[in-house]
Formats: structure tokens, C-alpha cells, sequence
């Protein structure tokens, strides 16, 4: 089931998520609500505040190319364990920001682990689209959004964009 997706500014967005002690099914539905969410929308990452939960879960697919099968990835508790001093810059967005997007500056490459939906630890190395997305994600369940990365005038400016968006899609919903 699709779940409306929370646009930013939204006091929930800039809350810290809980950590996921027991993994159960209503978290696994969840996680399967977010993947047809993200894919919908269309997105390549999507994070459990994004939907309203305050929950420790994201789900991501950044092969973006047709010719390539997806690759969704469901993480309970994703947690950054490593980062390259190496870093790479990424012209970000966001689904709680719709058509707003900045260049962020994050480490090129990550190592992370999480808990899968059968309750399994896993843990990768992660690079170019896929370091971006999951380093986003995560800043997503800390109350961090790409924004805060950049410098007030520019943040400010895409918060007032999002203002007047929310206010027209008010007005057309009424």
C-alpha cells in the first residue's frame, strides 16, 4: 500500500528515530509499503520518518538503469560503521522536497550494516549512488535532512520553495 510521504518543513522530519528491538511483521509490511511508496513516488531511497513512523528503517534501490533487475534493499537499524576519508559530491533531493536539489558533500564510500526483514545482520561496502543514498537515509531516522548541509541563505531558500508549495497543493486539495 502506498503511504503518503511527509513534506518538509514537518516537526517529524527533524525528530531522531527509535531503534528497532523485535523485528515483526507489522515493521516487515511496513518496509513493503515503503518500497511501492519509493518506487511510486519515483525515488531511489526512502526513510520510515518520511512516512510518519519514528522508527530505525529505511529501504533504498539505486539501479536506475532498465536493463539492470532491481535491487531493493530493506534495513532495520542501517548503522555507518566505516567511511572513507575520500569524498565525492552529489547533486541531492529528497521526497519530502519535491523538485528542490543541492550538491551535498558526504564520504565517498561506506561501509554499513542493518538487519534484514528475516531478522539477519548483514553488512556492505557501499559506493557512488548507493554511499549517497544510504549516508541520506540514515541522517533521515538522526532528524538530518541534505539541506542542513548547505549554507542558511540556500536552505532558507528552498524552505520558503517547500512553504509555498505545501500552501498550493493545500489549495487544490480543497
Amino acid at each position: 500500500m502506498k503511504r503518503p510521504i511527509i513534506l518538509h518543513p514537518d516537526p517529524r522530519l527533524k525528530k531522531t528515530s527509535l531503534y528497532i528491538s523485535d523485528l515483526t511483521d507489522d515493521l516487515r509490511l511496513l518496509a513493503d509499503d515503503m518500497l511501492e511508496t519509493m518506487y511510486g513516488a519515483p525515488g531511489v531511497g526512502l526513510a520510515s520518518p518520511q512516512v510518519g513512523i519514528l522508527k530505525r528503517l529505511v529501504v533504498l534501490d539505486c539501479v536506475k538503469a532498465d536493463t539492470n533487475a532491481p535491487r531493493p534493499l530493506i534495513m532495520f537499524n542501517p548503522e555507518i560503521v566505516a567511511s572513507s576519508e575520500e569524498i565525492s559530491v552529489y547533486e541531492e533531493g529528497c521526497l519530502s522536497m519535491p523538485e528542490q536539489f543541492a550538491e551535498v558533500t558526504r564520504p565517498a564510500q561506506v561501509q554499513v550494516k542493518w538487519i534484514d526483514r528475516d531478522g539477519k545482520e548483514q553488512s556492505e561496502e557501499m559506493s557512488g549512488l548507493w554511499s549517497t543514498c544510504i549516508q541520506h537515509e540514515i541522517d533521515h531516522l538522526d532528524g538530518k535532512l541534505f539541506i542542513d548541509y548547505l549554507k542558511p541563505l540556500k536552505r532558507q531558500m528552498i524552505t520558503r520553495k517547500m512553504i509555498k508549495f505545501k500552501r498550493e497543493r493545500a489549495r487544490e486539495n480543497l
